[in-house]
């Protein structure tokens, strides 16, 4: 999976450089520079914290800029394929969804008095969020797709009376374009000269004479966008309303999947490493370091660690819909009560629950009575700020709570979750050991089909075939995430998910990307291949090949524990930097335990955002992603993705300081035929060696025990040794006879004592 960033800054003093979007190389292509602006960065974040913490009279008194209405900004969008619809009759994409008919139900809504408790819009903002800001959301709360027609993980849409725009990043660009109807306008963040939300408000409506309300649902807004919104707004005609009738679920009335109605489920402590009760007890410490007399929690995947229990709510995550408040006298959880059956219960200790070790169950609606009325004995809230991937609580949760009494700060779930114990590594490792069986069984079964001629395998049948083969494996409960497989012009789509529609078939020329992973009781997994069943050109193999120098400079690493998560960024873009190519995503994210395949706080990106979280200190027991890529769109695409542990050393500092590095857990071999040796240096060329007979030993030891003899036979020739001196041209080239005899050893290996 892949990780967006945003905007690059260059500190000088108390100044700073901000470049907006993504940086662009000029060396051997030619592209332009991105527009710089500069600013006080320092006071600007100051006041943004302010804003969240403080409110708005607040800021008004102590701001001092404010990126408003920009004459150079593109308001207008990115150009738009097969547009207007008129003009290409019978040509439009396949996956493309027409929306009029719902824009034009929605604008009605706007305009009525009683549903928006007040004088009528004059536009409404739908995000990608549901109650509790998840990533992912149920189909149920899907309400941005059902708007747009857009399925992927981020974007935000704003209707007006007579315009759609829609905001994304740019892992979607191309796919927003193909799947939005010609009734949107698209923005593709990290393009140059693209107004954000706030800046297309006050130039659409700057000549208007009237307030102008533009309409949202705070109980889905994070409040710290919503904070941000009211404070771009500020002195301005433009007014950001609260409409707490959501008018998409006015509208969606017919053919609206129902919430899952799967029970909760206990994950037992052999997984989890740790009882429920030692996890509150580390929170409350936490809360008293603070001075905080309650917490409230909200994301989905935080409660779901805390109590250690799963569920089904969200699809790919194991999470149940549900809230939490804890104190130093009591825990309230707040579910739909017929989704927790007795043994979930008992493991809570729901029973004539009057101590402050047992768990008090209460409907998932009380929760709104409840916050109001807990919080007049309250004198200091803990409410979650933004952090990363997890969005902080919703903009309602924060009116719940009188302002004298917020302490907003990050989570403490986040920190505590990101660092796995003992139990979770060992299942963290065995999980992907198993997945790494799983990919040599997809990738060796699907090149084998296609050399025998066999018709039928398109993008779809991959995506079927790959979840298949996971679930087949010991401790397996479903996909981590929808599989990404795409061949040829889908390969450059980065979250491209296939569709009956849109389902290429696999051909000779050109590459396959898979990215995949797995939710096992024991642990989660993600990883990405790229493949190819012909014979790639020299573009192709050069882009692989520098895709994959970058990630084995990652993974090599030693460094001081002090690191910065954007410092390590750098040293994986390096090798496509340096002829003047980049991704337009980020290089690596946390992975959960059985859990959210991307998880807080760790984000390798240059980005520097200004939550509270980001960058963070690499620690041990941390698991993230390393994924960088290449994508020529309309042609192919490269990704290669391994999930990293951070380890200690044995090396320390004279002057104390400790030094860490990486060990790739995910094993599943490289496409040799992309490779171009003539690129690798000999450290390259000994890691890639080292980490090929890691997968022959780990990997291949649980093959041989399985008899999968054709996917065993298909891992050994992917991970032959490569000589670690010289300028061979590529892994193909390697001398016939060192194939030979290290194809007899394995065999023999393989055959020793199986009676096959």
């Amino acid at each position: 999976m892949l990780v967006v960033y945003g905007v690059d800054v260059t500190l000088t003093g108390s100044k700073a450089t901000v470049v907006l979007g993504v940086i662009q190389i000029t060396t051997g292509s030619g592209l332009s520079a991105p527009p710089v602006v500069a600013f006080d960065f320092q006071q600007e974040t100051r006041v943004r914290s302010s804003v969240l913490r403080n409110g708005m009279a607040a800021a008004a008194r102590t701001r001092s800029i404010r990126d408003v209405a920009d004459d150079t900004l593109d308001y207008k969008g990115s150009p738009r394929s097969n547009c207007p619809a008129s003009a290409h009759q019978g040509n439009q994409p396949v996956d493309r969804v027409d929306t009029s008919i719902n824009l034009s139900r929605l604008r009605l809504e706007m305009s009525r008095i009683t549903r928006v408790q007040g004088p009528a819009l004059d536009g409404y903002i739908v995000t990608s969020d549901d109650a509790h800001q998840s990533e992912t959301v149920a189909p149920h709360d899907a309400r941005r797709e059902y708007i747009t027609g857009f399925f992927g993980s981020f974007g935000e849409a704003l209707v007006t009376q007579d315009k759609a725009v829609f905001w994304t990043d740019g892992r979607y660009h191309i796919q927003a374009d193909k799947q939005l109807s010609c009734d949107w306008t698209l923005m593709k963040l990290g393009n140059e000269n693209v107004p954000t939300l706030s800046q297309w408000l006050l130039h659409e409506f700057q000549s208007k004479e009237n307030e102008t309300r533009i309409g949202a649902d705070p109980a889905l807004i994070p409040a710290f966008t919503w904070e941000n919104w009211k404070y771009d707004l500020l002195n301005t005609s433009v007014k950001l309303v609260a409409v707490h009738n959501n008018l998409i679920d006015a509208i969606w009335q017919t053919d609206r999947p129902p919430y899952n109605a799967d029970p909760a489920t206990v994950l037992e402590d052999k997984y989890a490493g740790r009882p429920w009760q030692e996890k509150i007890r580390d929170v409350r410490r936490e809360m008293e370091l603070v001075g905080a007399n309650a917490l409230v929690l909200t994301a989905l995947d935080e409660i779901a660690w805390l109590f250690n229990i799963r569920g089904n709510d969200i699809p790919y995550t194991p999470v149940l819909r549900s809230y939490a408040i804890i104190t130093d006298g009591a825990i309230h959880l707040y579910a739909p009560e017929q989704k927790l059956h007795r043994s979930v219960r008992i493991h809570l200790k729901t029973d004539a629950c009057f101590h402050a070790d047992c768990v008090k169950v209460h409907n998932y609606t009380s929760i709104w009575y409840d916050l109001r009325t807990m919080a007049q004995a309250w004198k200091s809230v803990w409410l979650p700020a933004q952090c990363g991937y997890a969005r902080g609580a919703s903009q309602e949760i924060f009116i719940s709570i009188p302002q004298s009494i917020r302490l907003i700060k990050p989570s403490p779930i986040i920190a505590m979750r990101a660092v796995k114990n003992p139990v979770e590594i060992r299942g963290m490792e065995q999980a992907h050991i198993r997945d790494g069986i799983a990919m040599c069984e997809i990738l060796s079964y699907i090149e084998e089909q296609l050399e025998l001629g066999t018709e039928g395998w398109d993008e779809l049948q991959v995506s079927r075939f790959a979840k298949a083969v996971r679930m087949e494996q010991e401790n397996a409960v479903g996909i981590s995430f929808p599989t990404i497989a795409g061949y040829g012009p889908h390969a450059a789509l980065p979250h491209y998910e296939p569709a009956v529609a849109t389902s290429l078939t696999l051909g000779t020329d050109s590459t396959l990307v898979i990215d995949s992973g797995g939710q096992y009781l024991d642990g989660t997994t993600d990883v990405t291949r790229t493949v190819h069943y012909g014979q790639p050109t020299k573009e192709q193999k050069e882009a692989y090949t520098r895709v994959l120098i970058g990630s084995i400079q990652l993974a090599s690493l030693i460094f001081p524990a002090e690191l910065r998560t954007d410092q390590l960024d750098l040293l994986v873009r390096e090798p496509l930097w340096s002829v003047g190519r980049d991704y337009q995503h980020g290089t690596g994210h946390g992975v959960g335990h059985y859990l959210s395949v991307h998880e807080p706080p760790i984000s390798v990106s240059y980005d520097t955002s200004t939550d509270e979280c980001a960058p963070v200190n690499l620690q041990p027991g941390y698991f993230l992603s390393n994924e960088p890529g290449y994508y020529k769109e309309g042609e192919f695409g490269i990704r290669l993705e391994n999930v990293l542990q951070v380890v200690e050393t044995n090396m320390t500092h004279h002057s104390g300081r400790k030094f860490l590095k990486f060990k790739d857990v995910t094993l599943v071999p490289y496409e040799p035929k992309l490779i171009d040796l003539k690129l690798l240096t000999p450290s390259h060329r000994h890691w890639l060696n080292a980490y090929n007979e890691r997968i022959r030993k780990e990997v291949g030891t649980e093959l041989k025990k399985r008899r999968k003899i054709s996917s065993y036979n298909w891992m050994i020739l992917r991970t032959l040794p490569i000589p670690e001196v010289g300028s061979g041209s590529s892994l193909s080239a390697l001398p016939h006879h060192s194939f030979l005899c290290f194809a007899l050893t394995v065999t023999h290996v393989f055959l020793d004592g199986r009676g096959l």
